[in-house]
């Protein structure tokens, strides 16, 4: 026989575990309406905070947009999720606090406290 260290070489690559599925056995429902509810959580996005000097370039870009007319990226923060729309601002009320959009498909009504950023498309 050879006198050479001899050492098994494993495939990791076929080694196939199968997650959480092993572990959701031993938890109760509880805990896994737990688990489910941090996770979500974690995805939540914190609201930005944006001060004077955003809101003024918000407004300057939604000022420019109502004049010309032009394709607009609204980006929202609503539940802790980004939500962006996209069209053509027809007018801004400030007494009811929100903007129209007008996409292809219908006028839209977007609360200005909502807004994160607006973007003119080129």
């Amino acid at each position: 026989m050879n006198d050479e260290f001899y050492e098994p070489v494993f495939d990791l690559s076929k080694l196939q575990d199968r997650g959480n599925k092993k572990w959701v056995a031993m938890m109760l429902p509880e805990h896994v309406s737990l688990l489910r509810e941090y996770g979500k959580e974690i995805k939540r996005e914190p609201i930005p905070e944006l001060d004077e000097w955003d809101y003024d370039a918000i407004q300057h870009t939604l000022d420019m947009a109502i004049k010309s007319k032009a394709d607009t990226k609204v980006k929202l923060w609503r539940d802790g999720a980004f939500f962006y729309n996209r069209g053509i601002v027809e007018s801004v009320d400030l007494r009811r606090r929100v903007i129209e959009l007008e996409d292809p498909f219908s006028l839209l009504q977007l609360k200005l406290d909502e807004i994160v950023d607006v973007t003119i498309i080129d």
